[in-house]
């Protein structure tokens, strides 16, 4: 068995996607991520020091993880063991620890989408982890807090990767371009004006889109009839085709677009609210989803402020169900504006915490026998009921009773605000516990 006493070489196969071949060789070559990579930074001092512990490198796809890992690995004295947690099991991960055990140089075993490894392959990585048999370096799209297991994840430093930002990515396609042995520099490709700014729009902060688009892009350039003309943009947008969003439907970045939904409505932001109604939409979420975040977001942050609030989440979550997408995102669309533009309370939904407050803190306190049900004559003869008045017979409908168990009685768990229908509701409820209270401090006769 070949035991790779020296560290795997990347050689560059002129074959290779364009992404591959330009990808940097050195801390110095990568472009974005200078939180991680510039001179000085802790990693470089990690490196410097061959004192690296285990990492997670988490980020978007094409923000530089795999990249990282090799440039991690390319030091003295230093072996990779790259593997992809797609293909490969726990097998694969105790041969890999095993060629690492037997060479004897310090073995960087880079584990490819490592939130897709269940928990008994994770758990297989753990001993040789905290032996220090290997070091690990994961690379993941997914939030490790969620995907990989606490043993494993409290042995590493996660590093956050962002989506590069523009002057990044135009600095990388202009390397692709110009590079005569790993880029296109030989094939005498001349990028047009706007081409740059329509490849680095698309890429969406992803370097490997951004060279993939670059590549296809000069493949359709080269058989077209303007293949000694610039690159135009048109035949950017023409590559590219219709653009993806990042978005999953049941992880971090699922979560973030909601979240973000839900506050630019509580906010009482139109604008943002559509924006991020409008990406989840686009990236495929169902529309069943919004539609029923619409109705909560009615009850817990409208409520009594704008009782059609409700009436319109429902109608639309009908609507919905009802027609489906395409056509769904114009009641949706009605009712994000409508929800957004309404006045906010949260009045109702507190008030219920207050009462599950009150619950917590006397148990099932006994019904005040007034209110109680009295089905039996038994139960009319033990005062169920007694003293009952209906309130529809009394003068504006108000009875001034102490409804309340004893234990709680004149607490208040409703308190409404002064905004939209609340300022009406507020004045009326304060008029009748004034009223309420007054009667049941008044002296027995």
């Amino acid at each position: 068995m070949e035991l790779f006493p020296e560290r795997p070489k990347r050689r560059v196969d002129p074959r290779a996607p364009l992404a591959d071949r330009m990808r940097p060789r050195s801390f110095e070559e990568m472009l974005g991520q200078g939180q991680l990579t510039a001179e000085g930074s802790a990693l470089r001092a990690m490196v410097a020091s061959g004192e690296m512990p285990s990492l997670i490198l988490w980020g978007p796809p094409g923000s530089g993880k795999t990249t990282l890992a090799w440039i991690l690995a390319d030091q003295p004295d230093c072996r990779m063991e790259p593997l992809s947690a797609v293909t490969s099991g726990v097998k694969d991960i105790r041969e890999a620890v095993e060629r690492a055990r037997r060479v004897g140089l310090r073995t960087i075993l880079f584990i490819d989408e490592i939130h897709r490894l269940n928990r008994a392959q994770q758990d297989v990585l753990l001993p040789h982890v905290e032996a220090g048999t290997v070091t690990l370096v994961g690379a993941t799209t997914e939030n490790p807090s969620f995907t990989v297991n606490a043993p494993l994840l409290s042995r590493c430093r996660v590093l956050t990767l962002r989506p590069l930002e523009d002057e990044a990515l135009v600095g990388l396609v202009e390397r692709a371009v110009a590079d005569p042995d790993r880029g296109l520099g030989r094939s005498g490709l001349r990028l047009g004006d706007g081409s740059i700014g329509a490849m680095v729009q698309a890429a969406d902060g992803d370097a490997r889109r951004a060279l993939g688009l670059l590549e296809a892009a000069a493949a359709v350039h080269r058989q077209g009839p303007h293949a000694n003309d610039p690159l135009s943009p048109e035949t950017i947008r023409e590559a590219a085709g219709r653009r993806l969003l990042l978005h999953d439907r049941d992880r971090e970045e699922h979560f973030n677009v909601v979240s973000a939904f839900i506050k630019s409505l509580r906010a009482s932001d139109p604008d943002a609210s559509l924006y991020y109604l409008a990406r989840m939409l686009e990236a495929g979420e169902d529309p069943l989803y919004p539609a029923r975040r619409l109705v909560v977001f009615a009850s817990e942050d409208i409520g009594n402020a704008d009782p059609t609030a409700l009436q319109v989440a429902v109608a639309t979550y009908q609507a919905v169900e009802r027609i489906g997408m395409p056509e769904a995102r114009i009641p949706l669309a009605q009712a994000t504006t409508h929800l957004a533009c309404a006045p906010k309370s949260n009045a109702a939904y507190k008030a219920l915490g207050r009462a599950y407050e009150a619950l917590r803190e006397t148990g099932s306190a006994a019904v005040p026998m007034h209110l109680r049900n009295a089905p039996t004559s038994l139960m009319k003869d033990l005062g169920y009921g007694a003293d009952y008045r209906y309130p529809h017979d009394e003068q504006d409908a108000f009875v001034d009773a102490e409804n309340l168990p004893e234990a709680l009685a004149g607490r208040r768990f409703y308190e409404p605000t002064d905004r939209g229908n609340e300022r009406e509701i507020a004045e009326a409820l304060e008029a009748r516990r004034r009223r309420r209270t007054s009667t049941s401090d008044a002296p027995d006769s």
